[in-house]
């Protein structure tokens, strides 16, 4: 991966992180599903309006908004909404780069490096170290939740990069589109017409400002800035060198949510959270290119061994 992309993948990294903080203060006014519906609303509109589709058949933006949006979404902010502690979300919701790569070596048949290999497996290793020991603060359902979401990440991220070079940001606008009709049907059937009646009609007050200003963050930062840039990378490199950088979001979660709501990291947590980043960091490097020594000159012609017909037209 080029550095300059690197930079990018760990800006996404920050944005994605910052998420959770913001994404746990909208859920104190709006119930999981309709903040769903009601995000991707407010991108849907304008895309439909101003943003040209991207040139890539309807089904894989149905396919990538129905992963993406739907199944990641749906399970987070429900998973949150059922009290999984928002620095511990930001943790278990990276599952989705273990997923990843094994689909991605399933159904897209990629390769993987022993760098790669050992990077993911220190990253996974020391996710699992913050989550054992965060563990206790949350209930099993939430954490299941946040899994089906990360779960729902990962189809989403193969299926990006199965659909093949984009515009990145109208593909990201595009598949925003699927999901507010599924998800404000989910919010009338489980949530219930009155408390979404509630909710939309206190918008504007005051006391829901903050939610408001956290839903305004996920729509902006999270989604145009985040997934414009993340769908960039997964078009352009693959999947198993891009979804590595989304083990660094948990380590910009718990610090803000430490911040913001006073989750106080630990020792173990901290020294976790850095073997995460400079496994990631270690994975991504590029490999030292191989040196291949030079043929000896050969000085006497004669005593040059004869070349076949198609290894000298291969030579020259």
């Amino acid at each position: 991966m080029q550095p300059r992309d690197r930079v990018l993948a760990l800006v996404v990294a920050v944005a994605w992180g910052l998420n959770f903080p913001a994404t746990a203060i909208a859920l104190e006014h709006y119930p999981p599903f309709l903040l769903a519906a009601v995000r991707f609303t407010l991108l849907a509109v304008p895309t439909l309006l101003f943003v040209p589709r991207p040139a890539v058949s309807f089904r894989w933006i149905v396919l990538v908004g129905a992963t993406l949006g739907v199944l990641q979404f749906a399970f987070l902010y429900l998973g949150m909404a059922a009290g999984m502690p928002t620095g511990l979300a930001s943790l278990v919701i990276q599952a989705s780069a273990p997923f990843t790569v094994l689909l991605a070596g399933v159904l897209l048949r990629e390769r993987l490096t022993a760098r790669q290999v050992v990077g993911v497996a220190i990253a996974v290793a020391a996710l699992g170290v913050i989550a054992v020991h965060r563990a206790q603060t949350a209930a099993l359902l939430p954490v299941v939740l946040v899994l089906c979401g990360a779960l729902g990440w990962a189809i989403g991220n193969v299926t990006t990069r199965k659909a093949g070079p984009v515009n990145p940001l109208h593909l990201t606008l595009w598949w925003a589109v699927v999901p507010p009709v599924p998800m404000a049907a989910l919010s009338l059937l489980v949530e219930g017409p009155e408390r979404v009646g509630h909710a939309l009609g206190t918008a504007f007050t005051a006391e829901a400002l903050p939610a408001d200003l956290g839903l305004l963050y996920i729509v902006v930062a999270g989604s145009l800035v985040g997934y414009g840039i993340w769908s960039r990378l997964m078009g352009k490199y693959p999947s198993s060198t891009v979804a590595p950088f989304s083990m660094l979001v948990p380590v910009v979660g718990v610090l803000a949510s430490w911040a913001a709501f006073g989750e106080v990291p630990d020792l173990v947590e901290a020294v976790a959270g850095a073997v995460v980043v400079g496994a990631v960091l270690w994975t991504s490097r590029p490999a030292r290119p191989v040196r291949v020594a030079a043929e000896p000159p050969v000085t006497d012609a004669s005593a040059a061994p004869p070349l076949s017909a198609g290894a000298d037209a291969a030579r020259r």
